[in-house]
C-alpha cells in the first residue's frame, strides 16, 4: 500500500526563487512548446523529451530538475520520487 507523500516546496538550489503557476519554461532548441515545467516533472507535453535540468530564470543557472524539490523537515520521500509524483506537487503550496 502506497501512503501519500508531503508535498515538497519547489525553488531553485542555487537562489531560491520559486516558481509561480503563471511561470512557464521553452523547450528549446526541440519544439518550442511552452509550459511550466513543474506541472509535468520536466518532461515537456509538446514532444515528450525528459529535462534532467531545469534552468532558474532568477540567476540563470542550470540545476538537476529533482534538486529544485525541497522535501519537508529535509528528508525525501521513502522511495525515489516518480514523475508522476513531482508531476502532482501543487505549484505554490506551502
Amino acid at each position: 500500500m502506497r501512503h501519500p507523500m508531503k508535498e515538497p516546496q519547489i525553488y531553485c538550489p542555487q537562489c531560491k526563487w520559486r516558481p509561480a503557476a503563471e511561470d512557464r519554461w521553452s523547450c528549446v532548441p526541440s519544439c518550442g512548446t511552452s509550459w511550466n515545467t513543474f506541472w509535468t516533472g520536466g518532461v515537456c507535453p509538446g514532444c515528450g523529451i525528459r529535462w534532467e535540468k531545469t534552468q532558474c530564470p532568477a540567476c540563470g543557472k542550470l540545476s538537476p530538475h529533482k534538486d529544485w524539490y525541497h522535501w519537508p523537515d529535509g528528508s525525501e520521500p521513502a522511495n525515489e520520487a516518480t514523475q508522476e509524483d513531482l508531476a502532482s506537487v501543487k505549484i505554490g503550496a506551502d
